[in-house]
């Protein structure tokens, strides 16, 4: 079997997994259990912080043998296919090889017919803004009025390419940058369910250096263990990173300031990050 990369393999299944976006979820849960979802769902948001993850777990909520629930089973079959992306009522589109009028027609037609073996036939289209406006035109009207077996549940990372008109028709929810406290925190789960042992400084600085985008956070623990093996130390993880540390950054700023100039002349060499001790906190 081929190796599964950390992003996929921690993928959350359930809203309570979902990190750094507890608005959006307490929402998508609170109108499922008060019957209000809504027909079209907008997702927008930088890469990696959730977006198609928690289109799945929706589709799951809505299809699961106990629900619609906001806490889906993931143990009957419909979750469990959803979970493997090959559900037959739930559709996974990509929008930037969707992007014409006649692709929107084929799908207008899927449209019509009832599922095939669920309560909700669900269109998850990702990247929805390369969409061409003719395309999204003829979208406008199935949009507004689908059957009540129809939701879409659109992700794109960049909405202001949408127009007006197809916004409007949904219920958008923007999901936020991941603090890099959280992304830490998460990634320390993961470290530790892998057994992998890694300092809580070289795990902060991976959130640093994510950005706010859990995926690449997990990418790059992922990257770095693949190159030191599962016994990480500091100066592994500086090195495939490619950054200085902080504590190099710090003593030459106070050398600066102090007038103690040759300080940077009798400090060990920045690149020698062997000599210096990852920083405790940012």
């Amino acid at each position: 079997m081929s190796y599964l990369v950390l992003a996929r393999k921690w993928r959350p299944q359930k809203f309570e997994e979902v990190v750094g976006q507890q608005p959006i979820i307490q929402t998508l849960q609170n109108a499922i259990r008060s019957d209000r979802v809504a027909q079209a769902f907008l997702f927008t948001g930088p890469r990696g912080v959730g977006k198609t993850s928690v289109a799945r777990i929706l589709a799951k909520a809505l299809n699961c043998k106990n629900g619609p629930t906001p806490t889906p089973c993931n143990q009957c079959d419909a979750c469990l296919e959803i979970t493997k992306t090959i559900a037959p009522d739930v559709f996974e589109i990509d929008g930037a090889s969707n992007t014409g009028v006649d692709h929107v027609r084929d799908l207008q037609e899927t449209i019509k017919y009832l599922p095939q073996k669920y309560r909700y036939k669900i269109f998850i289209v990702d990247e929805v803004h390369m969409l061409s406006t003719p395309a999204f035109n003829a979208f406008l009207k199935t949009l507004e009025e689908p059957p009540r077996h129809v939701i879409f549940i659109f992700a794109t990372t960049e909405p202001h390419k949408i127009i007006d008109t197809v916004i409007d028709r949904c219920q958008r929810y923007d999901f936020k940058k991941i603090p890099s406290h959280l992304i830490q925190q998460h990634l320390e789960k993961i470290a530790q369910k892998e057994n992998i042992t890694i300092s809580s400084s070289a795990l902060q600085l991976i959130a640093r250096e994510a950005e706010g985008s859990l995926r690449d956070g997990q990418s790059l623990l992922d990257q770095i263990v693949t190159y030191a093996g599962k016994e990480v130390r500091d100066e592994d993880v500086a090195e495939i990173l490619g950054v200085v540390d902080s504590k190099i950054l710090f003593d030459i700023s106070s050398a600066i300031i102090k007038n103690e100039l040759c300080l940077l002349y009798t400090s060990p060499s920045p690149r020698d990050l062997s000599t210096y001790r990852m920083p405790s906190s940012a």
